[in-house]
């Protein structure tokens, strides 16, 4: 049962209507002390909350309801009701235990899949980044890693994921029991880890995997392009818009869109794209008339989502919109034994390539590999490799040719989860600041090597130059 909390009898009305149209029984009240008797006699499979009562517009009575019922049912799912001009109040609910919002006016559809959504996570019992909630669905402790890796494949589509060290694990357990749900999701973790794998990951092992797959890298769209990108555009929309353009959201409908680089997203940008994701309609520049998305939204990013927010560089209520469920990959330096795994991976592609099928990597370049930090984790473990492949004469590889030939890296970041910064030392946007201005010095200026070597767009890293007041003038080659 589902429980409908609401004062708008209009409202009680229709959302049962609704609801039981789609096969669900529902319950509606109009009071909160209606609300906490039911829930304390019968806990529901969902409730249904709205913020706004009319004897407090604030939503404080909302809030504190929505308070009650997590004390009284923790395990319930709380989907919050509000206007779009109370987002503020939906953000408060969701830091106080809602598993997911909506505003008003809504698309029935729209919210139907958002309870659906909320139900399958709820029933999944999906894995929390800190690990916790794996405990009980972990395998045992005597079963090796690569037998429970061989376990997870024959449930999983995870071709081109490459390992079985422990904290890979953890993510692949987590991707493969979101997958099935239409859940937004944040994929966390430095340049070079593979985040784009781990969303196609989700893509090819959801019910969507028969549509399409679009990625957009956001660090590299300009806000002034943003809605012609994203949205498309109408011949004459604008000066330049010299023909029709089918926006990304419209290549990806009936599928899934990856947001790469969200982080880097401009604030006005940020506006436009958290009013798609909520009402899930857009209007192509040039055309009026709205249109209704059909997509799962995945994001990725490199940076700390939640210290940006803090810092008023990116906005509350898209955290809690595309954060539903985060995944967190770990970098290649917590994962050693991965290392080799992944050099032999990238030796028997490399094989076929460049057809020398005696190719292999010695003991000793085996561990010397092992013991290198790879700032660029995965993606510059790869360049090492078929570098090395394409300066060496031998068909084994020995540690002489990956130090000759070694691409020069920017200098390493501390790891924060290690070591807490002392007092005095660098805030997080001067070490920024300090590793491109030694990166731009190491590459003589070359800004595509700078924004390669630190696993940025050109765009991202212009940006980053200009925050920092960097001068930089790019240099040939």
């Amino acid at each position: 049962m589902f429980l409908i909390v609401d004062d708008d009898l209009a409202i009680r009305t229709s959302l049962r209507l609704l609801l039981k149209q789609a096969g669900y029984a529902a319950q509606a009240v109009a009071t909160p002390a209606e609300a906490l008797q039911l829930i304390g006699e019968t806990p529901p499979r969902l409730v249904l909350l709205d913020m706004n009562f009319s004897l407090d517009t604030s939503g404080q009575d909302g809030l504190t309801l929505l308070r009650e019922i997590k004390q009284l049912a923790p395990p319930v799912p709380v989907v919050l009701i509000t206007g779009w001009g109370s987002i503020a109040l939906a953000v408060a609910g969701m830091k106080a235990g809602a598993a997911e919002f909506v505003t008003k006016p809504w698309h029935n559809e729209a919210l139907l899949q958002t309870l659906r959504t909320v139900l399958a996570l709820h029933e999944a019992a999906p894995v929390t980044d800190s690990g916790d909630a794996l405990e009980n669905a972990a395998p045992a402790a005597e079963e090796t890693p690569a037998r429970q890796r061989r376990q997870l494949d024959q449930q999983f589509n995870f071709q081109n994921i490459v390992g079985h060290d422990a904290r890979l694990l953890h993510v692949l357990r987590q991707v493969g029991q979101v997958a099935g749900t239409d859940a937004a999701v944040l994929i966390e973790g430095e340049s070079g880890t593979g985040k784009e794998l781990i969303a196609e990951a989700i893509h090819r092992n959801s019910a969507r995997r028969g549509g399409p797959f679009v990625k957009v890298n956001l660090g590299g769209i300009a806000s002034s392009l943003f809605e012609s990108e994203m949205f498309g555009h109408r011949r004459g929309a604008f000066t330049d818009a010299k023909a029709d353009r089918v926006g990304r959201f419209e290549l990806a409908n009936g599928g899934t869109i990856f947001l790469d680089e969200i982080g880097e997203l401009e604030l006005a940008s940020q506006v436009k794209l958290l009013r798609v994701l909520q009402d899930r309609t857009y209007e192509v520049l040039g055309d009026s008339k709205p249109r209704r998305l059909d997509i799962r939204v995945i994001a990725a990013t490199n940076r700390h989502l939640a210290e940006l927010v803090q810092q008023g560089r990116f906005r509350e209520d898209l955290f809690y919109r595309i954060n539903l469920i985060a995944v967190r990959l770990p970098p290649l330096r917590e994962r050693p034994a991965d290392i080799s795994l992944l050099t032999q991976h990238f030796i028997n592609q490399l094989r076929a390539t460049y057809q020398r099928p005696a190719l292999k990597v010695g003991v000793r370049a085996r561990h010397w590999l092992s013991e290198q930090a790879l700032p660029g984790n995965i993606r510059e473990l790869k360049n090492l490799v078929e570098r090395a492949v394409l300066v060496s004469g031998h068909d084994e590889l020995s540690p002489e040719d990956f130090q000759a030939h070694a691409f020069p890296t920017p200098p390493r970041l501390p790891n924060p989860t290690s070591e807490l910064p002392a007092p005095g030392t660098l805030t997080l946007d001067e070490l920024e600041a300090q590793v491109i201005r030694q990166a731009l010095l190491h590459y003589e200026g070359n800004i595509s090597r700078v924004a390669k070597a630190l696993g940025l767009s050109r765009g991202a890293l212009y940006r980053r130059l200009e925050k920092h007041g960097i001068p930089y003038a790019d240099s040939p080659g």
